[in-house]
This record gives C-alpha cells, structure tokens and sequence, in this order.
C-alpha cells in the first residue's frame, strides 16, 4: 500500500513539474512557405496558450516592427505571431517572390502558415486577426478553411472595396473642392482605376488629408509608383471582392473591429455586412477615436477587446 501511494506521489509530482515547466519563445523563424523562405516571429511566455496570428495591412506591409506596441496586453492571454508575406518586411529581404502576388497565391501561402503554426506548437487551432489588406487573405481562410480557427477578428476590413472607393473619391473631392492641384489630380481618377496614377492621386490626398504633408514629395511619389508594380495586380483583385454577395453565411465565430473616422474602409459598409452575414457568433466593435489603424489609435482598448471575447 505505502509502494502505490508512493509511486502515485511521484507521479503527481512530475506532473506539476511539468506544468510549471512553461516553454517561453521569442524568435524569428523562415520556414519554407509557397515554396520560398518566409519569416514568422513567434513570442509568447508560454508555449501552450493559444495562437493569436497577425495578417498585415498593405499589401506589402510589416507590423513585426512595432508590434510590441498593440501586442503588450495580449501577450499575457497568447503566442503571438507576426509573419511578414511574401514581398513584404523580413520575407522580401530573404528572397523576393518568384511570382507576382495574387489574392489566391498568398491566401494559400496563408493556410501553409497556419498547418506549420498547428504542428510546430501542437494546437488543433488559432485565433486569426487580419488588419486591412489582411483581411483579403484572413476571409479566404474564413471561407475555406473555417475549421481551422477558434474565431477570426476583422479589423477595419476590405468588405467590398470597390464601394469603398468611390465614397472615398467623393469626400476627397468634397474636401479640396477649393484646392486647384487636388482637384485637377482627383478628377484624373478613374475607378475601377485603369492605371497606378489612379490609385496613387486617391493615396496621395487621403493621406494629405490625415496630415502627412510629405505625400506631395516626389519621394513619396516614386515610392508609391514603385510599390505598384508588384502590388497593383493585387490590389485590383481585392477591388472585386465582395462579401455580401460572395460570403453570406460564415461557419466560425467573426468579430468586426471598425474606426468611427474610417473612410479607406468604409466602416458603414462594414456595419452593413455585419448586420446581415450570418454566423455561430458574432459582434461589431466601434472605436470613437480610431480611423483606419485602430491597432495604432487605440492600442488598448483594441488588446482588451480582443481578450473580453477570450471569455
């Protein structure tokens, strides 16, 4: 009897052990992914709490950076992953796509991500977060591989962006009516846009709008122009996206972060989307002091909200 209780101590002991024995990450890996090298930070304290997976904006864009300063809070509830995509921050400087960027291309580059962060950290599934251009890729995942997500965050999402696009070129126009060079660029566009400078004259003057004085440069101009030769394709392609046509019906739970102030992506088309897309469960968020990077405006309550829907 004194052998069994003792052998039954021991191994409640290497139990606890075991339990206390967290496994921390803070590293940057490049596994191959659509078959070139791509870069994924994985940081958590505690290898065993959930997977929270970060879709940037863009196209083009890394959040890696500065993620620190919108992940702080979060870090404590799960493993936080930034992967930089294809073209893009840590990824680009590896190896530069061999092909151009598409929706598809990258939607699967997406899944290949999500399969490696399962095996790597034995988690049967992840929470999902895709922020802008994100979004293109975090609703492919939503539309074919729902099973694979506890619950997917939408924030200030690409709905049906060509929508959103035109209402934009109306407020910028409305805007700078009294503005001669804005007006003349503004009257230039086109939408569907059927050339870079469409796309870059309605960048340029939302951003003039929101105070960046340094859009009228011609740096900034060259750079944009550059950027548009890999992603323009791209981002026509999410110009045809439309949800309340295309995904009505949604088979994991989906949650809508919106800025009140945003007219990139309009958030009263967001709201409309919410309103009618049916899913397990579902919410809209409004943030009052945020426009198209709610993660930047409100990094707080953008992290606390995340983790009251954990409960």
């Amino acid at each position: 009897m004194k052998k069994i209780t003792l052998i039954i101590f021991l191994l409640l002991s290497v139990f606890s052990l075991a339990q206390l024995q967290k496994v921390k990450i803070d590293t940057i890996i490049t596994p191959e992914i659509g078959g070139i090298k791509q870069a994924i930070e994985i940081k958590t304290d505690d290898a065993s709490k959930p997977i929270l997976l970060f879709l940037s904006g863009g196209p083009g864009s890394s959040m890696m950076k500065n993620a620190d300063s919108f992940t702080s809070i979060l870090k404590s509830r799960f493993t936080i992953v930034q992967w930089d995509q294809r073209d893009a921050g840590k990824t680009f400087e590896l190896n530069p796509s061999p092909v151009s960027p598409s929706v598809e291309l990258m939607g699967k580059d997406t899944f290949e991500v999500i399969n490696f962060l399962r095996k790597q950290l034995k988690q049967e599934k992840v929470y999902l977060l895709g922020s802008s251009w994100g979004n293109a890729l975090g609703f492919y995942i939503v539309r074919n591989h729902p099973e694979l997500l506890h619950a997917y965050f939408a924030v200030n999402p690409v709905i049906s962006q060509l929508k959103s696009e035109k209402e934009l070129l109306k407020t910028l126009q409305t805007q700078f009516k009294e503005d001669a060079v804005a007006s003349k660029e503004l009257a230039s566009v086109h939408i569907p846009f059927t050339n870079d400078y469409d796309l870059f004259y309605l960048r340029k003057w939302l951003f003039y709008k929101d105070g960046k004085k340094y859009v009228t440069g011609d740096d900034f101009k060259k750079g944009f122009l550059q950027w548009s030769k890999t992603w323009s394709p791209a981002w026509n392609e999410v110009m045809k996206i439309d949800l309340p046509k295309t995904l009505k019906k949604i088979e994991c739970p989906v949650y809508f972060f919106v800025g009140k102030n945003d007219i990139q992506t309009l958030t009263i088309i967001t709201k409309g989307y919410f309103e009618q897309v049916k899913a397990p469960r579902k919410d809209l968020f409004l943030f009052e002091n945020s426009g198209h990077q709610i993660h930047k405006d409100e990094p707080e309550k953008f992290q606390n909200t995340i983790i009251t829907l954990l409960k």
